[in-house]
Parts: structure tokens; C-alpha cells; sequence
């Protein structure tokens, strides 16, 4: 019954991913629920959804193309120490504190989904050509993401929205490149750290690499405010469950 679970939110968490981000909101709480300790649960879903954003960059390949972003270099290598600079911390942070932390972690992603396309329409733009203004944006994003992840899509889409992007599969190619990456770096510092739980991130990384395979096809099919209501809903949910989990 355990691995039905990390198989079917290993698949949801990769489509979820591919389309805009809140995979995970299913995943880790996933893992958590298979009985792994917080903070390895974290640092396990994080190695178990980087072959999915990786496969969610290969089906986005012609959007990736059609964007033809020159900076994208200069905003992967600040994803990337970012990404570091966030792994780093997460190792550092004892279990019990991170099952405090955790809760406020998924409000605050849930609630940057829920009105992200808000704050990233009242400012759209407002970076347009600002090379130095979009790192220094990326950086604390890719920290938050090497730390924890939830959302980080959102965050990430958003930084987007406000340099003026209006396509939204470019967008979101672009996206999984950035996050994949410095989700990599991060998942291999956690490998080598001995933080993985290994069954349970192989069994939900097959699941995530067929779900973001598939996500870019599913994506031109949804509407999309049921996809955000699904994810909008399970931030919720997930929210109030591990604030009622959390260390007193």
C-alpha cells in the first residue's frame, strides 16, 4: 500500500512539475507518511523529482528552443549556488526543527501558488532587461530550493512573469532547466552526505520520470484552473496536516 502511494504522488508530483510546480506538496508529505524522518523525507523527494524535471525539459525541448534565452547561462550558474548554498543549510537542520519549520514552508508555498499570478501581473515587467535584478531574485529562490523545494516552480515561473515572459510553455521549460539543475546539485550533496532513504526515492523516481515526460503533452489539454484547484486544495490539506504533526 506504501509504494501505490509513492508510486501515484512520485507520477502526480512529476506532471504537477512539468506544468507549473506544488509536486511537492504530494511527494514529500508522501514520504513522510512512508515513515521516512523529515528532513531525509526532504532530501529524498528531492532526488527522487530530479529525473522527472530533467525528462519535463526533453518534452519542452522545442519551447526551450523557440524561447532562445541568452541568459540563461548566467541564471544557471546562479540557480546552481544557490541550490548549494540551500542543501548545505538543510544538512545542518536537526529533524525536530525541520518538522517545525516544515508547516510554515508549505503555507507560504501554497499561498504564493494560490496568488502568484496575481503579484507577478501587478509587476509584470518590472525587471524587463535587468540582468542584475533578475539574479539577485534567482538567488534566494534557488536557496529556498535547495532547502526545501515546495513551490519552487511558482517562485521561479513568477521571476519570470516580472521579466516580462507571457509564453507559458517556454516559461515553464525554462523553468524545469533552472530547477532541475539546482535540485541536481542539491540531491547529489545529499547523496554524498548519506541523507537518502533509497527504496522509497527509487520506487517515486519511476513514477516522476513518467509523470514529467508526460505533463508538457497533458499540459496542452487541462484547463488549467482545475490543475491549480488540485494543487491549490492539496497545499491545504498538506499544510494543516503537518502543522498538527509538528513538534510542540
Amino acid at each position: 500500500m506504501i509504494y501505490l502511494l509513492l508510486i501515484g504522488a512520485g507520477f502526480a508530483a512529476g506532471v504537477l512539475n512539468s506544468l507549473a510546480g506544488g509536486g511537492s506538496f504530494l511527494s514529500f508529505p508522501s514520504m513522510v507518511v512512508a515513515g521516512v524522518p523529515a528532513v531525509i523525507a526532504n532530501a529524498s523527494n528531492t532526488v527522487a523529482l530530479v529525473p522527472g524535471a530533467m525528462a519535463s525539459v526533453f518534452s519542452y525541448r522545442g519551447d526551450i528552443r523557440r524561447m532562445n534565452e541568452q541568459r540563461l547561462k548566467s541564471w544557471w550558474i546562479i540557480s546552481i549556488f544557490g541550490g548549494i548554498a540551500g542543501a548545505i543549510l538543510l544538512l545542518f537542520t536537526s529533524d525536530r526543527a525541520f518538522r517545525q519549520i516544515a508547516p510554515w514552508l508549505l503555507l507560504f508555498a501554497t499561498l504564493l501558488f494560490a496568488f502568484g499570478t496575481q503579484i507577478s501581473t501587478a509587476f509584470r515587467g518590472r525587471l524587463h532587461a535587468n540582468q542584475a535584478l533578475m539574479l539577485t531574485l534567482l538567488f534566494p529562490i534557488a536557496v529556498y530550493g535547495g532547502y526545501f523545494g515546495g513551490g519552487i516552480g511558482i517562485m521561479i515561473l513568477a521571476a519570470f512573469r516580472l521579466y516580462g515572459y507571457t509564453d507559458i510553455h517556454g516559461m515553464n521549460g525554462l523553468k524545469n532547466i533552472l530547477g532541475g539543475s539546482l535540485n541536481g546539485i542539491a540531491a547529489l550533496i545529499f547523496i554524498f552526505a548519506h541523507e537518502v532513504q533509497w527504496l522509497p526515492t527509487l520506487v517515486m523516481m519511476t513514477a516522476a520520470i513518467a509523470g514529467g515526460y508526460m505533463g508538457p503533452h497533458l499540459a496542452r489539454r487541462l484547463p488549467t484552473p482545475i490543475v491549480r484547484g488540485i494543487i491549490i486544495a492539496v497545499g491545504c490539506l498538506m499544510t494543516a496536516y503537518f502543522f498538527h504533526i509538528a513538534p510542540k
